[in-house]
């Protein structure tokens, strides 16, 4: 009888989208998470520029846009994986949804927990995979994603500091607002007294945890290398949280301090109408004058990075 991969485990009666929750999971033996199929993946994402890595001399407060061009890692997918417990170096495999095999894998996993999501969450898209090697006592810096995240440890054991998205001490309202804008995390400040406010998972293999979108967050290889699968997505709560978030920015750029994003429903509600509607305008200017349209995060999957010619 073939193995069923699709199980994340979370207490259902107790998940909320927009609260950090501890998970479970039995992928630690799933063959495309092996050192070999790793191996390989990598050679193949290589090609792709969908690998992003540093050495271990990144820490906590390393800007994690800047991690690679300040700590570089010089050896290739293949060198790294290889020997990952002397390699000195955090590896991630981008957008591995892009891979004919690990989509699969992708797929089994977020379709387990879609349902049960679909109740409180609706609108999954854009799922993504992203895979995370990395060697002995290598951090990785704090910062925040756009995802909802599923995060599993498979092999190896990290720490993983996690803060609410609630928590403005950690993260401002206007950090958020120029990440959703621009990508750009340079709002984002690292503070050794953060540490206290988080919540910390000591993840072993078959543990992980759930984080919503933009909470902050960083991670503390442990004293063995450390194998971590992250499962991405959207949701129409997390487009409409960053849209409002890109709003706000556009309205900061008038000299104008908003509310934070949800306390004021009528502000939200006109600026979600006023920039849903310049977004169709923007992608009918695109089709019209014969260019490629804006990507949409309404897709079924992150898309992997355009390959330069």
């Amino acid at each position: 009888m073939a193995q069923d991969w699709s199980g994340i485990e979370v207490d259902w009666s107790a998940f909320a989208p927009w609260q950090v929750q501890p998970v479970r999971h039995r992928l630690m033996a799933h063959p495309l998470l092996q050192r070999d199929a790793l191996i390989a993946l990598g050679k193949r994402l290589e090609q792709r520029h969908s690998v992003r890595t540093h050495s271990n001399q990144v820490t906590a407060g390393t800007p994690f846009n800047d991690a690679p061009g300040l700590h570089p890692n010089r050896a290739g997918a293949a060198a790294t994986l290889g020997d990952l417990a002397h390699a000195e170096a955090w590896m991630s495999l981008l957008n591995v949804q892009g891979d004919r095999l690990y989509r699969t894998l992708v797929d089994a996993v977020l379709d387990g927990v879609a349902p049960r999501i679909a109740q409180r969450d609706p609108g999954m898209g854009y799922r993504a995979g992203w895979i995370f090697l990395t060697s002995p006592h290598t951090v990785t810096p704090f910062h925040y994603d756009k995802e909802h995240n599923f995060i599993l440890q498979v092999q190896g054991r990290k720490t993983l500091y996690v803060w609410d998205k609630q928590d403005t001490e950690a993260a401002s309202e206007a950090s958020r607002d120029l990440f959703h804008a621009t990508h750009s995390r340079d709002r984002l400040q690292w503070r050794e007294s953060l540490r206290e406010r988080a919540h910390v998972f000591h993840l072993e293999p078959g543990m992980g945890a759930y984080m919503p979108s933009t909470s902050p967050h960083l991670v503390e290889n442990g004293d063995e290398p450390s194998v971590t699968i992250s499962f991405t997505y959207y949701t129409d709560a997390t487009r409409r949280d960053a849209l409002l978030h890109r709003a706000h920015e556009r309205v900061r750029g008038w000299g104008v301090e908003p509310p934070p994003v949800g306390r004021n429903a009528v502000l939200d509600a006109a600026l979600l109408a006023g920039f849903r509607a310049a977004g169709v305008l923007r992608h009918w200017q695109a089709r019209l004058g014969g260019g490629l349209p804006p990507r949409s995060d309404r897709v079924a999957y992150a898309p992997a990075p355009r390959v330069p010619s």
